[in-house]
């Protein structure tokens, strides 16, 4: 089955649901691809089902909106309208699905649980999170993984992960044929913004003795803005790694965000507006050709994310590299 198929069957069981059409978003290019190997790089946190429940989540959203049974439908669209080289997931509670719905377009994969998921103390829940690393094999070949724990700066164990994938890009007769490509998740609410920082540190100092001269391209939630330590961390890494979505700015800045929601609290509703997300590679070997938009305000409605239109609380983040 190619690609198109199952994108297509796939929307038509949503038509049969009668959902909304998911959100449409533009590429913008950034340069044409030259002679160099390219590839497509998606970084996206899905929204773990057994976290989408709760009376201080997504007020606005409608209940039937976060059901699973329709939220799947457009999380598959999603991923197969923009047919990532490599994904990188976070937040994956239902990983068999994934796996068996991308295997029978070409992808394999691999998925990493937190060591004690939030997902386990919900009811209902479908086991724990995590992340994942899928890639399509007629494009790329897996030459061997890391499945690492974060630690802080007393090197004990945290509650985040990160998978590394060192890969061999196919039909490449000369020049660069290998790249890593890493997903992590850091710790979530504002006041973790130490442990962030010393998690997203070690895993920089990891990589670094890891990788040598061979381009990266890290993805993940950090759950840190870009005024936040673990990002100056990653900026200033002796990989020499850049932020790909400041490429869409003329000023170099990061975009004004990455997931817009409204949440509950004791004080009201809460309007959450943030750059958390990120797609950090190897400048000096790697280039943007093109990314993928943001919506407008307009265009994701009064009611933020997520919704009937767009199953998470983040935006999909698509790079298109050449390497060079």
């Amino acid at each position: 089955m190619s690609v198109n198929q199952l994108l297509q069957k796939f929307k038509e069981k949503g038509d049969k649901k009668k959902l909304p059409p998911l959100l449409k978003r533009e590429f913008h290019t950034i340069k044409p691809n030259g002679s160099g190997a390219a590839v497509r790089v998606m970084q996206w946190n899905i929204l773990a089902q057994a976290l989408s429940q709760g009376s201080d989540n997504f007020v606005l959203c409608p209940t039937e909106a976060l059901d699973w049974e329709n939220r799947h439908l457009h999380i598959a669209e999603e991923i197969l309208t923009y047919n990532p080289t490599v994904l990188c997931l976070e937040e994956v509670d239902h990983y068999d699905f994934l796996a068996q719905t991308l295997q029978t377009v070409g992808y394999e994969g691999m998925w990493f649980p937190k060591p004690d998921s939030p997902c386990l103390y919900t009811n209902n829940h479908n086991g724990p999170d995590g992340c994942a690393l899928f890639w399509r094999t007629e494009s790329i070949i897996l030459k061997n993984s890391d499945n690492v724990v974060l630690k802080d700066s007393s090197l004990f164990d945290t509650n985040q992960v990160s998978i590394i994938g060192r890969f061999e890009m196919k039909n490449i007769s000369e020049g660069q044929k290998e790249l890593y490509i890493a997903v992590t998740h850091l710790k979530s609410k504002r006041p973790y913004f130490k442990l962030r920082h010393e998690q997203g540190k070690w895993l920089v100092d990891y990589l670094s003795q890891l990788v040598g001269d061979i381009p990266i391209v890290i993805c993940g939630d950090f759950n840190a803005d870009p005024d936040e330590k673990v990002y100056e961390e990653f900026l200033s890494s002796t990989m020499s790694l850049k932020s790909a979505y400041t490429c869409l700015s003329h000023s170099g800045t990061e975009p004004p965000y990455t997931t817009w929601k409204v949440r509950g609290s004791p004080k009201g509703q809460q309007d959450i507006c943030r750059t958390l997300d990120y797609i950090w590679y190897s400048f000096k070997n790697l280039s943007v050709c093109s990314l993928l938009k943001f919506p407008t305000a307009e265009e994701l409605g009064d009611n933020r994310l997520p919704s009937f239109q767009y199953p998470s609380d983040h935006l999909s983040l698509v790079c298109d590299f050449e390497l060079i």
